[in-house]
């Protein structure tokens, strides 16, 4: 039997601190799953749910975008790959009759904990400006509501448009023609503040945005380098792959501030070995890392193998490098020119220990590097990436077996959204292409990524939010701008599961729309449909919910956009894909054109919001909701690399999308080759007196969502406000363990002024991190991550690097 939700917040008093962990998973995180499982869904949902997770005629985990193989086992997830499961196919329910019981006011005082736990959404609410409690409305009110405020817009560039990485590629291309249909790129989503910084350096020297490698490749390495990851909590099931991968003799190598025990050892529970002989030692180097050393640490390699290859050679794969790099001559000059010295103090790390590292991947035969967030939210993240890229360039380890790169994405579809085109920076080949299948003219001005969207809605340049899935208020930075930002919004609204802070800090008026989830059943047009994502290797496959939907006339985000597009664009029953009715009056309003829109805005009249019907897109938008499988013929006919897409993903077949690095050694760079680069050295100075923050996870938790109240690998159970600092390091300040303190960043504007920020109460605990380094987790430090402190190029949020002090509590 399923229990009722927490009736309060977590209780900060009763934190306990104990041991950290060595060893990750085993017979502990299964019974912790299932006890979570059962707690949700009870034992015959539970067993009915799980063993459907990640299986061919199955669903896809809402969790993490990590890869399966072929050959699937009978329990195909992972400790919060089912904590993720349960919460969303949760018997608990959030019915109209809890928001009357519920004032706004009420909610908006709960922890995000208590919030994520009530339940699962059933029924489209309203909130009404100056209502203290959400009403019940019907879809077609909300959804009339919803489509009168967009054709009202004095400009489309007004409205933004969220999205989180669960949301399916047949929705996520629906969303973004939605979004373009009405006038805008304004698409920001969940990238923006993790991978971006990925996408950017990696579109820039490789070509593509995206990794090279495959699973087999990760089995098949002879070294892996995983960088600023926590996979025991975030991707555990990496650690399958990593246990086979040193089965067949392959060299791990953990780089990061905190020991992780995911990294160290690994009980598999679905072997006799992790049950019961202790498991698989992974990490053969633990390289203790200052936070923002990265990059030094990839020059110290670059360094360290053109030194080696200068004494002794046989170390760079010349034939590589000229036949298929740009950029080599300049870039070893720069490690020439690069001192020892600088590279230990960026690092922190002797340089017996740097070469130690260097001297691993001198010697190995094929290299993968993986990372996560701790390489990505960084002002000088992009350089730190482009050094990952030459180190391996050095040695060929691009476009063969067992090498190359490895951004490892953590939301289950966040890859595949960019890739339908859920992207504020769209490239012309797509537009067109969108444009001929659809006999519209696109916008082509850039739009706002996540941070301009919050400054637009900051500054009065945006009136209308839309979120897709996700906990904006939760998952942005600045938490305090956020909120008064989505405050200034005329109409916010939610597409969403489950209730989160993003209902309770709303614009003038809300409108929550509840969806389905992946575990639901979807049926539309008398037949049950299917969604697809593509995973954190490019690979696509189906997904198909079994459990009935928590209401009867729950509609999902499929549904949800097109009758959007039916009530905005108008109905189009006649359309034909890629039928050619582009009409010169559509051509003459060319919405990529900024003097074009200008004088629009000034003469006070703007065509791009006339929902006239040459200048939308045109489609069967009800055939599209009843039948997915036209969807996937359309995104066949824009995006590339999806011929016979519904073909491909039948009977729960996988296909890998064209990636030009790994499938050919080709580089749609600027140069027609993988880039070398030059990165001056950059590295956090961390003030007298000061520690250097990073945010993150509990292993309680996914993303914005709170599972519970542990964080059990590192020995934290009970509570969240906790603040992981060196035990020197608290001496040295004047603290002790247990002290409890705000913490305070501070950050000096491009102007020199100095903004401070509190985050309040949080207990100091002594942990194993370098000195000057500290650790929190997120949402509740998000209020110390200044928005306008972004890496360099990506725009991604710094929350890796974040100067702060601790103040005693009065």
């Amino acid at each position: 039997m399923a229990k009722r939700p927490p009736t309060a917040d977590i209780d900060e008093s009763k934190v306990r601190v104990g041991s950290t962990k060595h060893v990750a998973v085993g017979i502990p995180a299964v019974l912790h799953a299932l006890k979570i499982s059962y707690d949700q869904m009870g034992v015959s949902r539970s067993v009915q749910t799980l063993l459907k997770v990640n299986q061919k005629d199955g669903f896809d985990c809402p969790g993490c975008a990590w890869p399966e193989e072929d050959k699937r086992h009978v329990a195909e997830f992972c400790e919060n790959g089912a904590k993720a499961v349960a919460e969303e196919a949760t018997i608990r329910r959030v019915e109209p009759e809890f928001f009357a019981r519920h004032s706004i006011d009420e909610l908006r005082g709960h922890d995000d904990y208590w919030l994520g736990q009530q339940g699962r959404l059933t029924h489209p609410m309203l909130l009404e400006e100056g209502a203290t409690h959400y009403r019940p409305i019907s879809w077609d009110d909300a959804l009339g509501m919803i489509a009168d405020e967009l054709r009202g817009l004095e400009n489309p560039d007004k409205a933004i448009f969220y999205t989180s990485g669960r949301t399916s590629n047949e929705a996520a291309f629906l969303y973004q023609l939605l979004v373009r249909g009405v006038g805008t790129n304004n698409l920001p989503d969940c990238s923006n503040m993790c991978h971006e910084s990925s996408g950017s350096a990696l579109t820039e020297t490789i070509g593509i945005g995206k990794g090279t490698v495959s699973i087999t490749d990760i089995h098949e390495a002879d070294l892996l380098i995983v960088a600023g990851q926590n996979p025991g909590t975030n991707h555990p099931r990496m650690l399958s792959a990593l246990e086979k991968a040193k089965q067949r003799g392959a060299t791990i190598i953990a780089v990061n501030p905190l020991p992780e025990a995911g990294l160290m050892r690994f009980e598999n529970p679905q072997t006799v070995k992790g049950a019961i002989l202790g498991g698989t030692k992974l990490a053969d180097q633990f390289v203790q890392i200052r936070l923002g050393g990265d990059q030094a640490l990839f020059q110290a390699i670059g360094k360290h193998l053109l030194e080696a290859e200068e004494s002794d050679g046989g170390v760079f794969d010349h034939a590589f490098i000229a036949e298929h790099t740009s950029g080599f001559d300049d870039y070893i000059q720069s490690m020439r020119d690069t001192p020892w010295r600088e590279l230990v103090a960026a690092t922190g790390l002797p340089e017996k220990a740097l070469r130690r590292v260097g001297e691993s991947v001198r010697t190995s035969k094929s290299t993968i590097v993986c990372w996560a967030m701790g390489l990505t939210q960084h002002k000088h993240s992009v350089p730190t990436l482009r050094e990952v890229v030459n180190v391996l360039l050095l040695q060929g380890n691009m476009g063969r077996a067992g090498a190359g790169v490895c951004p490892v994405r953590g939301h289950s579809n966040v890859q595949g959204d960019r890739t339908m085109g859920i992207y504020e920076k769209p490239s012309t080949d797509f537009l067109d292409a969108l444009d001929r299948e659809f006999s519209f003219a696109s916008p082509r001005e850039h739009g706002h990524d996540t941070v301009a969207a919050i400054r637009a809605m900051r500054d009065g340049d945006a009136t209308f939010f839309m979120g897709m899935g996700g906990n904006f208020i939760s998952a942005t930075p600045d938490t305090n701008v956020v909120e008064a930002a989505m405050g200034n919004m005329s109409l916010s609204v939610q597409v969403s599961t489950k209730l989160n802070r993003s209902h309770v800090v709303t614009g003038r008026r809300a409108i929550i729309l509840p969806t389905l989830g992946r575990t639901d059943r979807d049926r539309r047009g008398g037949r049950e449909q299917r969604v697809s994502v593509e995973d954190s290797m490019g690979a696509v496959h189906s997904s198909r919910g079994r459990l009935a939907p928590p209401a009867e006339d729950m509609l999902s985000e499929v549904a949800i956009v097109s009758r959007l597009c039916a009530l905005v664009f108008g109905t189009d029953a006649d359309a034909a894909p890629g039928a050619q009715r582009v009409a010169e009056s559509a051509v003459e309003v060319d919405l990529g054109q900024p003097e074009r829109r200008a004088d629009e805005e000034a003469s006070g009249s703007n065509p791009s919001t006339v929902a006239h019907p040459a200048n939308v897109p045109h489609a069967d938008w009800a055939a599209l909701e009843s039948d997915y499988a036209q969807i996937r013929g359309h995104i066949a006919a824009v995006i590339p690399g999806f011929d016979d897409y519904d073909q491909r993903i039948d009977r729960g077949r996988t296909f890998f999308l064209p990636n030009g690095p790994r499938d050919e050694r080709r580089f749609a760079t600027a140069t027609g080759k993988a880039m070398f680069t030059v990165n001056p050295l950059e590295y956090p100075r961390i003030p007298r007196g000061r520690l250097l923050l990073q945010t993150l996870r509990s292993h309680d938790q996914y993303n914005t969502t709170i599972y519970g109240k542990d964080d059990r690998y590192r020995g934290i159970s009970g509570g969240r406000r906790v603040v992981l600092v060196n035990a020197k390091d608290i001496q040295v300040l004047g603290f002790e363990e247990n002290d409890i303190v705000d913490l305070v960043s501070e950050w000096q504007d491009p102007t020199g002024h100095v903004e401070e920020r509190r985050a309040e109460e949080f207990r100091i605990i002594a942990y194993s991190t370098p000195r000057g380094n500290a650790a929190a987790y997120y949402p509740e430090t998000n209020v110390l991550v200044p928005l306008d402190s972004v890496a360099d190029v990506s725009g991604t949020p710094t929350s890796k690097s974040v100067i702060v002090r601790l103040e005693r509590r009065d």
